[in-house]
């Protein structure tokens, strides 16, 4: 009766013994015993979690190391008296700071949603009669009424169930609604098989019950799944773990020159302490990428703008980056690689079996038999079925405003209903001729629904559906209602197991001509006696454009695995359409729990199919395969995802079904639940990854350059080529500019031809690192060489540093028209033409570097000097031999194949 961790197994229990156990019974508690109830258990609702304010989410921006490193500078300097440079200085790091803390979005509110899923009332017994009362103030051992439309308060043991069927999805992934009934199921039972259980949160769909609470709050189904997500470590992206390691061993690498040249300042050239000091700030400011945070943060804001307008929506920025690197795609089937709308594809009669084409609800499509088209109006066995599937009916189906069909019920009795529409059956004009008198609605007991119908001379007809099994003990004769012949059982099995393993859910159909006039339909006439009619197979069909995606994304190097809450063989059957099925194996739940940790480790990699999973199961998926180093995308649209959602690399929830619960525990939103998208939203990402990499070659040659010439001056005797306030304009209005036209460029050819990157390969690659040496010794050549030749030639000290930062950010702008292509010769068709952002950077670029060198205001500040033209000649031709080198390094690079992927 319990399990290892002391839970009841309520669902195994009979009802008399539950009774027993919980010291209730059908007429519920008294007010008194209640109170004493709920003192004890607590309220039935979930536990508030922690949250971070505004005030820490804020202070968390100053986390960063280099940032940490430049308000300590900013200090000093203050401290100096240096008034200026900290303003300066301190202005960057804030600007950083409120860019971080406005981009982050919303917090995490994962246990909020599932909270508001709770219903807010229950219909409850006390004291002998119904009372509706605060759900929270239900408690073990209160006795609940359910109808349609209800949301379960609690989690009940049915112990009276009548037409009683509940959408489980958030917490099943079982894409229709459970029949339920009070018997007791086995105790090894699956959730989604525990028909005796009512689950809080979830909610009613159609008949009444009457159950017993069993769970309140945090022990509750949907409760220990909140508790699952609270213990949930949310994982840092790749690229935040990767500029957390170049933020280290850069501030490292600072600090440890730093100290050097200060010492060096010291005892060498005998400066004083203050300019010693102010040396090793220049070293810092220079060699700290302060606009690097703005960039990334920019880049991945660009690349969030351009996956909404894919129907991808971005909760985290960081998370753009992620799907650059993804490696797996864990994907629910039901909506996501699937329709969601059940769709009548084979009929089966007594004579042949017909395939039936369109997909949806949309009423079109052709009946086919091997392979040709036929008159469904010709064929008479054909239309007795799809009668008797439009007559016993409840559904209904309808088209919107915008042209689209809906199915209100159920949705295989709708997926009847449009099976009529396609052979011409107006369902209207069928019930008026054969108007409904009685009916024995569906009921897991019995499993199966039957209508009795009247023609307008008083025949009456029962008409059934059910479960094939079942229907098929009941019934003698097959053929027509009105000319039967004997059942051929071994015909009838064989067509359910061919159906069943197409993946298709099988539906038999059967009729019993009654006595003229009848007005009753009892259990004792429809269960015995009946004509089998014919077998319909229905189906969630897969999308046509995810089975693309699915294909472009195993072209990317992307494993794509399927995990549903559906049964093994319908798992398999839409697997097998939608090529993601490689081995042929197929992992259930059960399957799952039974393997250890190292045996799941080693399964996991080649078994592509997961059916009947737990949120447990889900969970350990998804830990599983980052154990192999794997960056991991998980879908998801109910709250038993929410777990995996949380921990996956990268939660992706559905929009429209999605709950909130499965939104708020991901990084992305999927506004059309249509994994097509999750392929663009690949490609997108990638594409932010490369124009980040090129945003990264961009700044730190720059950084490179300037942290270079500096430290050459320092040791020749020189005095500062450029003073750490230029610097900073360099760094923050420049460079900043030009790095974020990068941030536009189009994704390069073949961006979904590559596999993934690997989750643990370091920012700068063994080219990036070439790159940055070869480029910031070309800038320290540059800057420091027109330094030193106009101090040599009788410029000012103020002339001299404004040569060198208007020829650095000369070369920052042909260094720009060259890193759009790291391979590619910018000289050519394609390099010459430049994107809209990269003309408008240029251009801005242009424009504040002629108000830094000639603006009397910023001379004031700044000590700039203006530049006349022979000077501006030298420096203009000092850019044409910097672009020259770069393109003859290209072109040794492109001959050799060094550093081309």
């Amino acid at each position: 009766m319990r399990t290892a961790e002391g839970q009841c197994r309520w669902h195994a229990a009979p009802i008399g013994q539950v009774f027993e156990l919980l010291d209730t019974g059908p007429e519920g508690l008294s007010s008194g015993e209640a109170r004493i109830r709920l003192e004890r258990h607590g309220l039935n609702r979930l536990p508030q979690p922690r949250r971070r304010g505004p005030l820490a989410r804020f202070l968390a921006q100053f986390s960063n190391l280099l940032i940490q490193v430049l308000l300590a500078a900013a200090v000093i300097t203050g401290l100096l008296g240096h008034w200026a440079d900290t303003l300066v200085i301190g202005g960057v790091v804030l600007l950083n700071a409120v860019i971080g803390f406005v981009q982050e979005g919303k917090a995490e509110n994962a246990l909020q949603a599932i909270r508001n899923m709770l219903s807010p009332q229950a219909a409850a017994f006390r004291d002998g009669h119904v009372t509706t009362l605060p759900a929270e103030e239900l408690v073990p051992g209160d006795v609940v009424q359910l109808q349609a439309g209800d949301k379960v308060p609690a989690d009940l043991r049915l112990f009276r169930a009548k037409g009683l069927s509940i959408q489980e999805s958030v917490l099943t992934g079982e894409s229709v609604p459970v029949a339920k009934g009070s018997l007791a199921v086995t105790a090894d039972a699956p959730l989604g098989d525990r028909s005796a259980l009512a689950y809080s949160g979830t909610l009613v769909t159609s008949g009444q019950g009457f159950g017993v609470v069993a769970a309140t709050g945090a022990e509750t189904e949907i409760g220990r799944i909140s508790g699952m997500l609270a213990e949930v470590d949310s994982l840092t992206t790749p690229l935040l773990r990767q500029m957390e390691v170049f933020a280290r061993w850069l501030t490292g690498v600072v600090l440890a020159v730093a100290a050097l040249l200060f010492g060096f300042g010291m005892l060498v050239r005998d400066f004083d302490a203050a300019e010693a000091f102010m040396t090793v700030v220049g070293i810092a400011v220079a060699a700290i990428p302060e606009g690097l945070p703005a960039i990334l943060t920019v880049t991945l804001a660009i690349g969030v703008q351009g996956m909404a307008r894919r129907n991808a929506i971005i909760r985290r920025l960081p998370a753009v980056e992620t799907l650059g690197s993804v490696s797996v795609i864990c994907s629910d089937k039901t909506g996501t690689l699937t329709r969601n709308e059940m769709t009548a594809r084979a009929v089966m009669t007594p004579a042949e079996t017909f395939a039936v084409a369109g997909t949806g609800y949309d009423p079109h499509g052709d009946f086919e038999r091997e392979g040709e088209a036929v008159e469904p109006g010709a064929q008479p066995f054909l239309m007795e079925v799809l009668r008797a599937g439009v007559l016993c009916n409840d559904a209904g189906v309808r088209q919107d405003d915008g042209g689209n069909w809906q199915v209100g019920g159920d949705p295989m009795e709708g997926a009847l209903l449009v099976l009529g529409r396609k052979a011409g059956i107006d369902q209207d004009d069928l019930k008026g001729r054969l108007p409904r008198t009685d009916e024995i609605p569906f009921e897991s007991e019995h499993r199966f629904m039957a209508t009795l119908h009247h023609d307008h001379e008083g025949n009456a007809t029962a008409f059934l559906k059910g479960a094939p099994e079942q229907v098929l003990e009941m019934c003698q004769w097959q053929g027509s209602r009105e000319e039967g012949a004997p059942l051929d059982r071994e015909y009838w099995r064989q067509g359910i197991e061919e159906l069943a393993r197409g993946g298709m859910r099988v539906l038999a159909i059967a009729a019993k001509p009654l006595p003229k006039h009848a007005q009753e339909l009892t259990f004792g006439a429809a269960e015995e006696g009946l004509t089998l009619l014919g077998l319909v197979g229905l189906q969630d069909p897969p999308r046509e454009e995810a089975v693309e995606a699915v294909a472009e994304c195993q072209a990317a190097g992307i494993r794509v695995k399927m995990i549903t809450g559906d049964h093994a063989s319908t798992a398999r059957a839409i697997a097998g359409q939608l090529a993601v099925h490689n081995s042929g194996d197929v992992l259930t739940g059960a399957d799952l729990e039974r393997l250890s940790d190292a045996e799941l480790f080693e399964r996991v990699a080649d078994t592509d199919v997961y059916a009947r999973t737990t949120p447990e199961n889900k969970l350990r998926l998804v830990e599983t395969l980052q154990r192999h180093g794997l960056t991991v995308a998980m879908t998801g649209d109910g709250v038993n995802d929410a777990p995996a959602l949380k921990r996956a690399d990268i939660g992706i929830a559905m929009g429209r079904k999605g709950t909130e619960a499965a939104k708020e525990a991901a990084e992305m939103v999927l506004a059309d639940d249509n994994f097509a998208s999750i392929s663009r939203a690949v490609r997108a990402g990638r594409t932010v990854y490369d124009n980040l990499k090129k945003a990264i070659a961009f700044l730190l040659p720059v950084n490179g350059g300037e942290s270079l010439s500096i430290v050459g001056a320092l040791l020749i005797g020189l005095t500062l080529p450029i003073t750490p306030l230029q610097i900073l304009w360099v760094n923050m209005v420049s460079s900043v500019a030009l790095a974020m036209a990068l941030a536009f460029e189009p994704a390069e050819p073949g961006v979904m031809k590559r596999p993934p990157r690997p989750a643990k390969e370091p920012l700068l690659s063994g080219f990036l690192l070439w790159r940055v040496v070869f480029v910031s010794t070309l800038f320290f050549t540059a800057i420091l060489g027109i330094f030193a030749w106009s101090v040599e030639h009788g410029s000012t000290l103020e002339e001299a540093r404004t040569y060198s930062v208007n020829t650095l950010v000369l070369l920052e702008v042909l260094y720009l028209f060259s890193i759009r292509y790291l391979h590619a010769p910018a000289l050519s068709r394609s390099g010459i033409r430049i994107t809209r952002a990269a003309g408008i950077s240029v251009l801005v670029v242009v424009l504040l570097q002629l108000i830094f060198t000639y603006a009397p205001f910023m001379e004031a500040f700044f000590e700039t000097r203006p530049i006349d033209f022979l000077h501006g000649a030298e420096i203009l031709g000092i850019g044409v031999l910097f672009f020259g080198l770069l393109e003859v390094e290209k072109r040794v690079r492109r001959r050799t194949g060094w550093g081309i992927r």
